[in-house]
């Protein structure tokens, strides 16, 4: 027998708590990933474009290789523009896309929730 969770009406509007549930295993698989949050955070700090050797040179306990998987990730999600120059030696600049903006503004949502009661009881 399913039991079904109590639900304020519209609480996200045209969907279930059934399907908001499915939909986070498709948000811990974006922003979970190690190294994601590290590319997104500076990236929301900044209108400029950020290349690849600004991302590993200021991201600790990042291998370059999960670097480039985690990027390529993102650019092909639609939440990373990737800019290639051809140019010696080769220059690479990301920056978000409008999708990735709102993540990142939720993201950070999030991290000032979290701050704010980082230290309350109950």
């Amino acid at each position: 027998m399913e039991t079904k969770l109590p639900m304020a009406q519209d609480c996200f509007s045209g969907h279930d708590a059934a399907s908001l549930m499915a939909e986070t295993a498709r948000l811990r698989s974006i922003i979970t990933k190690r190294g994601t949050l590290e590319i997104l955070i500076p990236l929301c700090c900044t209108t400029q474009p950020v290349r690849y050797k600004q991302f590993r040179d200021s991201i600790k306990g990042v291998s370059s290789k999960t670097l480039a998987s985690r990027l390529k990730e993102l650019e092909k999600g639609g939440i990373l523009e990737r800019r290639a120059y051809n140019e010696i030696p080769p220059r690479v600049e990301y920056r978000l896309t409008p999708k990735g903006q709102e993540l990142v503004e939720c993201v950070v949502n999030l991290l000032q929730w979290m701050v704010k009661w980082s230290g309350a009881k109950g």
